[in-house]
């Protein structure tokens, strides 16, 4: 009885042939040399997109414990979005930063808010959702070291990268 259940479970789990086979491989051997259509960044790289909307407007900055989008960073972001429409298969994250002060938890959400804030703004000017990642660092990836105002003003951003 053991064996005739076994039997049936093996069975039971065996492939079948497919009804139809997929066509063979074809033959690619196309030996025409491929040549670069332009010199330079490639639309959609970081320097492309830099030196495009320029390096200033790429990160926005945020006061001590907010996430709100003032006009300055609104213009930052129209500009970017100009860039995005422009380049409709660009893909981008939106990376949110903190300063030092604060848990680590607390960093990461408001980084995470600082990020989504950039996001909507920018899907208000017409840029798909679909085509903007969000990502907090939190206090983990500082571009300023020091402890004071100046270096932590800095560190308090958003900052947009292109995705390739």
């Amino acid at each position: 009885m053991m064996l005739l259940a076994g039997t049936a479970s093996l069975a039971a789990c065996q492939k079948k042939a497919p009804e139809e086979l997929p066509p063979p491989p074809m033959d690619n051997t196309d030996t025409t040399p491929v040549t670069p259509i332009a010199t330079g960044p490639g639309v959609g790289s970081q320097q492309h997109f830099t030196d495009a909307v320029g390096m200033s407007n790429t990160v926005i900055y945020f006061d001590t414990d907010r996430f709100n989008v003032d006009s300055e960073d609104a213009a930052k972001l129209q500009r970017q979005a100009q860039y995005f429409a422009q380049y409709p298969d660009v893909m981008f994250t939106v990376e949110g930063h903190c300063d030092e002060r604060g848990t680590r938890d607390y960093n990461l959400a408001l980084g995470e808010r600082r990020a989504n804030a950039a996001k909507n703004y920018l899907t208000s000017l017409g840029i798909p959702a679909s085509r903007i990642r969000t990502l907090s660092y939190g206090k983990e990836r500082p571009v300023a070291l020091g402890s004071d105002e100046g270096s932590w003003a800095q560190n308090r951003r958003a900052a947009t990268v292109t995705i390739n």
